[in-house]
């Protein structure tokens, strides 16, 4: 059975289909499936933003296949791993939750490179032009980390 990983963000256009991609490039699809949505529904079926995608090529990384899909409190139940990019997002995810056992699913992101700090991953959105690179510079940190620990366990 392949261990799943969710990565949430506010629209699911920016930061989550960065950090799937990266994480998803770094683990074995054999043995893991890495997914991405927004806790809100503007963008459900859209691709992700034209700048995640050019930054994530360059980074030889091809994300345009994904859309866009809103968190739902069912994904509690698909997903062992939830990270979220902020702290508004973990709130939002949150919220949702039934029990412990889904609270405890639920990670900021960037909590991998720097423990309890609470760092949000900036939406680079309305950002400055290399925001995205910014952006995928700390999600590809934190990726090496998430992915280290996941084969570590998970094989």
């Amino acid at each position: 059975m392949s261990v799943k990983i969710l990565m949430v963000c506010l629209g699911n256009i920016c930061r989550s289909p960065l950090a799937e991609g990266i994480l998803a490039s770094k683990l074995p699809e054999n043995k893991f499936i890495v997914d991405s949505a927004g806790t809100g529904s503007w963008h459900i079926g859209h691709k992700p933003d034209e700048r995640s995608i050019a930054v994530a090529k360059k980074n030889g990384i091809d994300i345009s296949n994904q859309k866009g899909k809103q968190f739902s409190k069912n994904d509690f139940e698909v997903y062992q791993y939830i990270y979220v990019m902020d702290n508004s997002n973990y709130e939002d995810v949150l919220q949702l939750a039934d029990n412990k056992q889904q609270t405890e699913k639920v990670q900021l992101i960037l909590n991998e490179l720097f423990p309890n700090e609470n760092v949000d991953v900036p939406d680079p959105y309305y950002g400055l032009p290399n925001g995205f690179d910014s952006v995928f510079k700390m999600l590809d940190e934190a990726c090496d980390v998430i992915a280290k620990k996941f084969i570590e366990k998970h094989g």
